[in-house]
């Protein structure tokens, strides 16, 4: 079973913080809170671990559709094609906050997870525990659902009964407290515009 961390989501104690970031660099998958639902997760940078969280959704590496959490927004410029100046304002007032932004990926991100697709998901989530993971890891962590996107009518909010149910098939559980039951607002950036893709808890008219 996987190990259990409590960390609080206020104030994350960086001793713990750590043992997670060092499975994470083990290549292990951990289940974390985040400004929405609880997701599931790896390091970017370990192949291994991207098979191993592919294998988790039950999906193949082409249909594995690929998003990850940055710190911030200097960090998503690493992974991302050209962001223009009026798109990247509206970024600025809505990260941190509940949203997933597909953009171009640069050349490196396919790369990484030896797919074909040139979109990415951008998260940063408003929420003090994913954000520090990533900090302290140094590079983003892929980040997905637990249940598939057209399975959330019950998504899993206690940390115990989520360890409970996913505990025997991640490396790590962190409790950071109950979870949303909604997910984050998808937006398509790719064309330009901000696309609203699936309507979720955050509301991007409020940063136009």
């Amino acid at each position: 079973m996987a190990e259990f961390f409590r960390i609080n989501a206020d104030n994350p104690q960086e001793r713990l913080l750590n043992q997670v970031v060092n499975i994470l660099r083990k290549g292990g998958l951990i289940i974390y809170p985040t400004d929405t639902v609880y997701g599931v997760g790896c390091d970017l940078m370990n192949q291994n671990a991207l098979k191993k969280l592919i294998r988790f959704k039950g999906l193949k590496p082409n249909k594995m559709n690929l998003s990850f959490i940055c710190y911030d927004l200097s960090d998503i410029t690493n992974y991302v094609k050209h962001i223009e100046t009026p798109t990247f304002r509206v970024l600025k007032k809505a990260l941190p906050g509940p949203f997933t932004f597909i953009m171009q990926a640069s050349n490196s991100v396919p790369k990484l997870v030896d797919s074909k697709k040139k979109e990415v998901g951008i998260r940063v989530p408003d929420h003090n525990i994913p954000r520090e993971l990533v900090n302290l890891l140094g590079n983003p962590i892929v980040t997905t659902s637990l249940k598939m996107d057209d399975d959330i009518q019950e998504y899993p909010t206690d940390p115990e009964l989520i360890y409970e149910e996913y505990g025997h098939l991640v490396d790590a559980v962190i409790d950071g407290g109950y979870g949303n039951i909604h997910l984050s607002t998808v937006i398509n950036l790719v064309g330009g515009d901000f696309d609203v893709v699936r309507q979720g808890l955050g509301d991007i008219e409020d940063y136009l």
